[in-house]
């Protein structure tokens, strides 16, 4: 009699893994090519607006290199089994898809705070659906996501617009909506 468990496991194959250290290497090396053109004329405080993007760039260009490098000499050694459902769930995908896109097509017209809080409304609609949580459909889990995309936007765009100087669309001219 044998145990399925004490069977050996044939190891993942290598070549996704490698797929993905190769996107996040070029990711990386792309943004670097874009930071070639932006200025590096020191601002305030003394870093230049092309700090930020050579540092995401060098981070990604690391973390790229060390995926690809991970992944050709055995893969992900301590890798957990996968967990999860073995086919995508294409509605959850549709519903945070649709707030980002929104969100995008709306902040110009209806102001930073409220596009965020439906991106934010959408996105949190689809990823609970996407984890099988119950009672999504009703109002009072909208308007608790509702609530809560308006109380992470509105500190947000204050912070920008009042204490950092920095023009995000806002509803009206008052600099506070």
């Amino acid at each position: 009699m044998s145990n399925i468990d004490s069977l050996p496991h044939s190891p993942p194959p290598l070549w996704p893994q490698t797929l993905v250290g190769a996107g996040v290497l070029v990711t990386g090396l792309a943004l670097a090519f874009g930071a070639i053109g932006i200025s590096s004329e020191a601002g305030y405080g003394g870093v230049g607006p092309n700090f930020l993007p050579w540092l995401v760039s060098i981070a990604l260009t690391i973390c790229g290199g060390w995926i690809v490098w991970e992944s050709r000499t055995g893969g992900f050694r301590e890798m957990d089994q996968p967990s999860g459902a073995t086919k995508a769930y294409w509605a959850g995908f549709i519903w945070v898809s649709a707030g980002l896109l929104l969100n995008a097509a709306l902040i110009t017209s209806i102001g930073f705070i409220l596009s965020c809080t439906l991106c934010y409304l959408l996105a949190v609609q689809g990823l609970r659906r996407a984890s099988g949580q119950g009672g999504v459909n009703l109002p009072r889990t909208w308007i608790i996501d509702l609530v809560t995309g308006l109380l992470i936007a509105a500190p947000v765009f204050w912070t920008f617009t009042k204490f950092l100087a920095i023009n995000l669309p806002g509803l009206t001219a008052t600099g506070w909506i």
